[in-house]
């Protein structure tokens, strides 16, 4: 079939969104409106813009269910009644000759066409058939597609067709979070209606996602289980730690007392660990998270700067070197820590750490806190990486300098100052004519400051 790539025929079984855009553009494609429907190719009279093109399609002796099933299925949501009743009639012929291979190929694209305003016949048929066929929509329930699976789960929720460790196991292996949302508020209303049962809270304990992992938290409590809400205080989630706060106190523990043991022995101390402590700790607690500050693994001093900022302790002269440590991550923290602090930091020193030889992110990180810093300085950093090697600092420079202006306010910059008409010279790429006049303006600069511009009053 000779088409452009806009309209070019998607591969058997290919993706539901795939076929959906072929019908699309079919239709949205002028020179199709005037092929004579003899010399037309079927694929393009099925989705043809004249709905009667589209109905003698389905008319053709030739097999084209076979060949073309997905747009077939499309055609049953067709807006032109003719059309879709043909449509539906040669589907539900497929669906009784082959009910598992039609089920098993249109199903995804079913899925979609649900939500047309004449899609519920098609999605109403393969839900009676699916639901007859326990065994296929076990299949749909493993499909690559993400909708698809959303869908076989509904179903078999609906059907009440899996024990309670079987919707534990569906839910700690589901990758695509509505999916596991539907498996884990399934097994949480087994486990309630039911009763505890151990096999099923241990598998959500051990799932992928974190929702999956904090039910399995809360469901501990219920099971009889609740002291071992400490064993997931240190939980990659944050979901899930707190969770394992609310349980432990539940059963009138100290999370804190729990976890300030942990960093206790640096030597096997996670960055979890670091999180999950400073989350419940205290502001004496401060001096363990500071003694990390020199930890030799890096995502440890990032939770230890990490952790200091949440309990609202800054030691300017204290975190002020990592700014040019080695970990990415802890250079991260650490301007995020001294943001509120950025004024007490040396000009000149921030600004050296801004040159190209130095790291990329401790570029970034010195950059954003003399961005923190604002006035001149935020600007005379700015202007000096417009024109920097990485196109990333360049990029978030020019936003930093034209989210300076704003037809409500003035610029946060003194008025009639040199350096300020100076560098504003050099960034008038990054601003209309017009608006360059209005800041200088505001500001008390003169008009044109550099006699090569002629966009003066």
């Amino acid at each position: 079939m000779d088409t452009d790539t806009k309209t070019r025929l998607p591969a058997p079984g290919g993706p539901a969104a795939e076929w959906i855009a072929f019908d699309r553009a079919v239709r949205r494609t002028s020179s199709w409106s005037y092929a004579s429907p003899l010399e037309t190719p079927d694929a393009v009279k099925l989705c043809h813009v004249d709905g009667r093109v589209r109905e003698a399609a389905l008319r053709t002796p030739t097999p084209l269910l076979s060949l073309l099933p997905e747009l077939v299925a499309i055609r049953c949501a067709d807006w032109v009644p003719p059309v879709r009743e043909r449509a539906r009639r040669v589907l539900a012929t497929a669906l009784a000759d082959d009910p598992a291979g039609t089920l098993r190929r249109l199903t995804p694209l079913v899925v979609r066409l649900g939500r047309r305003e004449q899609g519920a016949w098609a999605r109403e048929r393969f839900e009676d058939l699916l639901t007859e066929d326990p065994e296929l929509l076990g299949a749909l329930r493993g499909s690559p597609d993400p909708q698809t699976r959303r869908f076989a789960a509904r179903l078999t929720l609906d059907a009440g067709l899996l024990d309670v460790r079987e919707l534990a196991a569906l839910a700690a292996a589901e990758k695509d979070p509505p999916t596991s949302g539907l498996w884990t508020d399934a097994t949480l209303a087994a486990l309630a209606a039911d009763g505890p049962d151990d096999e099923a809270v241990d598998t959500l304990l051990g799932g992928h996602g974190q929702m999956v992992r904090a039910a399995g938290v809360t469901a501990l409590r219920g099971a009889g289980r609740g002291a071992e809400a400490a064993d997931h205080l240190c939980d990659r989630s944050g979901t899930v730690r707190a969770c394992a706060r609310w349980l432990v106190r539940q059963g009138g523990g100290d999370p804190r007392a729990l976890c300030r043991e942990l960093p206790a022995d640096p030597a096997r101390v996670s960055p979890y660990q670091v999180t999950g402590f400073a989350e419940c700790a205290l502001r004496e607690d401060a001096p363990l998270l500071r003694a990390l500050l020199t930890h030799p693994g890096g995502q440890v001093r990032a939770a230890a700067v990490a952790g200091l900022r949440l309990l609202d302790v800054t030691d300017v002269e204290l975190l002020r070197p990592l700014l040019d440590d080695p970990a990415p991550a802890v250079a991260r923290e650490v301007a995020r820590g001294l943001g509120g602090s950025a004024d007490r930091l040396p000009v000149d020193w921030l600004m050296a750490r801004i040159a190209p030889e130095r790291p990329p992110h401790t570029r970034r990180a010195a950059y954003r806190l003399l961005v923190a810093r604002g006035g001149v300085v935020g600007l005379r950093a700015s202007v000096e990486l417009l024109t920097d090697r990485d196109p990333g600092l360049r990029r978030i420079a020019g936003q930093r300098v034209q989210s300076m202006w704003s037809p409500d306010r003035s610029p946060d910059l003194p008025v009639r100052d040199p350096e300020v008409g100076a560098l504003l010279d050099r960034c008038t790429h990054l601003f209309s004519d017009y608006v360059m006049r209005q800041m200088r303006s505001r500001l008390g600069l003169p008009v044109t400051a550099d006699p090569s511009r002629t966009d003066a009053y």
